[in-house]
């Protein structure tokens, strides 16, 4: 017997599973466009010609949207591995957006407060996903 509750909190953690599970769906399908439509993209940014190669883009989409749906998924069932990992990659996405805040600052914070809702899910309530997957009858909510 678990001395970890489930309580109505632990809706906190499948929030995070579903907001990983679908930026996976989302990337694993721009990886998919992306490597059925390869070719390059060229930019000019301050008079500079910039080649950027549009199938590596999506390879790193495909394999990445891949890892977010297994972690999703796992974390549905309470894995502690799982939830290290989508802690891992949120911290990453969230240090990314940083860069990208100057391109495009609306869409950053907004992925920035969805990382930091992921993490604060794991981090404060994960014990609860863990007892919920393990479907052992201690709920209290």
């Amino acid at each position: 017997m678990s001395d970890t509750q489930v309580t109505g909190w632990v809706g906190w953690g499948w929030f995070a599973a579903i907001v990983l599970l679908m930026a996976g769906i989302f990337d694993a399908i721009r990886g998919f466009i992306a490597l059925l439509q390869p070719d390059n993209a060229y930019f000019i940014v301050e008079g500079e010609l910039f080649l950027f190669d549009v199938q590596g883009w999506g390879w790193w989409n495909l394999i990445i949207g891949v890892v977010l749906i297994l972690v999703a998924i796992a974390l549905f069932t309470g894995a502690t591995w799982a939830r290290v990992i989508a802690i891992i990659l949120a911290i990453l996405s969230a240090i990314g957006q940083l860069f990208l805040i100057p391109a495009q600052p609306w869409w950053s914070l907004i992925v920035i407060t969805l990382d930091v809702l992921v993490i604060f899910a794991l981090t404060v309530h994960g014990k609860e996903l863990k007892a919920a997957g393990r479907d052992d009858g201690s709920y209290a909510g």
